[in-house]
């Protein structure tokens, strides 16, 4: 089975570094019925930067805003979806690599029954390439 790879918006915000932060604004939309299809959450200095990939970035945004969550404009990344084998990822990362284009951050894992997931960023100047040969 091959991997499906579609074009993301995400967004991003900057939180204190601190116990239960990410779990207070996850919470947060959560009460609003947003679904995510993808978080990250990581220390960025004295700091956290939380990433979302929301199924509905509109609504995501409208919910943002009602919790007083201040976001980055949106950005473009990618999500990856594919059964589970050794090397899936590096296959992915190839295609990018043989194009010469860097990536920026990737995060994989695997999601159980053989399947398994990632998310994809590069820079914004490389993106429209990207998704021409990742078939995005």
């Amino acid at each position: 089975m091959a991997e499906t790879i579609r074009q993301v918006d995400y967004y991003y915000m900057v939180a204190p570094n601190k116990a239960g932060e990410a779990c207070r604004v996850l919470d947060a939309l959560k009460a609003a019925g947003i679904n995510l299809l993808a978080f990250s959450g990581f220390p960025s200095g004295r700091r956290a930067q939380l990433d979302f990939i929301p199924e509905d970035p509109a609504a995501f945004v409208r919910a943002a805003r009602a919790a007083k969550l201040k976001l980055s404009r949106r950005k473009r990344g990618f999500l990856i979806q594919g059964e589970d084998r050794a090397g899936a990822i590096c296959e992915v990362l190839a295609r990018l690599a043989n194009a010469r284009i860097n990536v920026t951050a990737v995060d994989a894992a695997c999601a159980g029954a053989r399947r398994y997931g990632a998310i994809l960023w590069v820079k914004p100047a490389d993106h429209k390439r990207a998704a021409k040969v990742l078939g995005a």
